[in-house]
């Protein structure tokens, strides 16, 4: 609680600073304490840490500069993969095997954010590399990489869009300071949902028991935990995003959006342009593109991309289920282009009416299948529930409760409502906008019109009651998941 207290209190100074203060030194001076003071709070070891990779990858960058090399470059890499290394994957492995040399690392804690931080050091390395002009002073790398929306879990930035605007001496507008905060209290409102979804209504048979708790599950059970997983992954990860960007919006700074309606997409392809973008933009800038142009043929290609899935969900966590996770994605990209090929090969074009929907299911189908790699607790686990998928005859038995079953699709229905209900009114309001009339009439036009009027108040009244009902779960039950990784 008093983390959420000095959050608070820093941002609003922050926002205040931004708002009226245009020097820079001042600016700057404040947000780099700020963000220094919240993730002291967390465990002092961990700045030092971050202290670290902050010297390395600056002295690295001026090194780089100096020999535009790719030695220099793999120097770099190799130190960051290290640093990450040390922390993240060494200690599971002293675990999993009983390797003496290890024991040291066993109960090393893993410093917040690392995945994220190392990975924009990395890519600021990158961009060197690559001939950006990129010259910052110590002190806005060392901003780069503990500014305080984005340090913990992302998204993941990048110092070509990052610098200009910590040098920027523009006071934070209006607009983008209501447009921050309407967006915090969106990323509250979906991370308090997907507390709900976790433990269950009520705090019971939720997410988290169907796969923590028990033990057998039938074919139903399982496509209902499978949907209702990546529907609590989405609500939390993305509600997270949206407080780190509503933060930063309102200090006058735009950082990288990280979701863009996933579930509506009709191909894999697609799908992972939407989900968790920063990383996998990342993923596909830094590893997938300069893999694939080793080569030209196709089938390397399509390994390229296999490889870069791998990695990305290696990046999660150093375990067979999310290497599995992983390179089963890169298997759906890789499908998803053998069907394009197919469809240039053979001149066959069906119509979109029948296409999209079919493709949207196939993809939704298998996409959430694969969040049973990334969810379950072992690898025995996992497959039991896929055997049971695949089992017409468990499909005649439930284990989990009706309310999950409920409570599953009356979220991903109302997610569903809610995305028509946007679009419908943005079209009232494009209308609106294109009419040369004056005002239209209708109640589509006048819902649209007074949008705010009526949506506020049902937002708030919705969102204080979901705040009422996890408080009641307990405090832990609101900790945001993708803080592990």
């Amino acid at each position: 609680m008093l983390q959420i207290v000095l959050y608070c209190v820093l941002f609003v100074v922050c926002a205040g600073v931004f708002a009226e203060v245009r020097s820079r030194g001042v600016r700057q001076g404040v947000l780099l304490v700020a963000s220094y003071v919240l993730y002291l709070t967390w465990e002092p070891w961990f700045a030092a840490v971050l202290v670290a990779s902050t010297v390395m990858n600056f002295l690295l960058g001026k090194w780089l500069r100096k020999t535009p090399s790719a030695g220099v470059l793999w120097v770099g890499i190799l130190l960051n993969l290290a640093l990450l290394s040390t922390f993240k994957y060494i200690p599971a492995i002293a675990v999993r095997f009983d390797v003496s040399s290890l024991h040291n690392f066993a109960h090393l804690a893993l410093p917040l954010g690392i995945s994220f931080w190392t990975f924009q050091a990395m890519s600021y390395l990158f961009d060197i590399y690559r001939g950006d002009e990129l010259d910052p002073t110590f002190f806005e790398f060392a901003m780069y990489l503990v500014f305080f929306p984005v340090t913990i879990s992302g998204p993941i930035c990048r110092m070509p869009d990052m610098l200009p605007q910590f040098r920027s001496e523009t006071l934070t507008a209006w607009n983008d300071l209501v447009q921050g905060f309407r967006r915090i209290l969106m990323g509250v409102f979906m991370m308090q949902v997907a507390t709900i979804l976790g433990r269950g209504i009520l705090g019971s048979d939720g997410v988290n028991s169907g796969f923590d708790v028990l033990k057998h599950w039938s074919g139903t059970d399982v496509w209902c935990l499978a949907v209702g997983c990546g529907l609590q992954l989405f609500l939390d990860f993305a509600g997270y995003s949206h407080v780190a960007i509503g933060v930063a919006l309102a200090m006058g700074f735009t950082v990288p959006e990280n979701f863009a309606r996933p579930f509506t997409s009709a191909n894999p392809s697609i799908f992972w342009t939407r989900w968790h973008m920063s990383l996998s933009f990342w993923i596909r800038d830094y590893v997938f593109l300069p893999l694939a142009m080793v080569r030209r043929e196709t089938w390397w290609r399509n390994l390229a991309l296999v490889i870069a899935m791998f990695l990305f969900g290696l990046w999660h966590q150093a375990t067979l289920l999310f290497i599995l996770w992983g390179v089963y994605n890169g298997v759906l990209l890789v499908l998803h282009r053998q069907v394009q090929q197919v469809k240039r090969a053979f001149n066959w074009d069906p119509p979109e009416s029948v296409w999209i929907p079919v493709s949207w299911i196939t993809t939704m189908a298998v996409l959430n299948l694969g969040w049973i790699f990334f969810r379950s607790t072992s690898l025995a686990q996992a497959g039991e529930m896929l055997r049971a998928v695949f089992s017409p005859a468990s499909y005649f038995a439930h284990f989990l409760s009706g309310a999950m079953y409920l409570l599953v699709a009356g979220l991903a229905l109302g997610y569903a409502i809610t995305l028509l209900l946007i679009d419908w009114l943005n079209r009232n309001s494009e209308a609106e906008a294109a009419s040369t009339s004056g005002p239209r009439t209708g109640i589509g036009a006048m819902l649209a019109r007074g949008r705010w009027y009526w949506i506020s108040p049902i937002f708030l009244a919705a969102l204080a009651l979901l705040v009422l009902i996890t408080s009641t779960m307990g405090a832990s039950t609101t900790q945001f998941m993708y803080r592990v990784f």
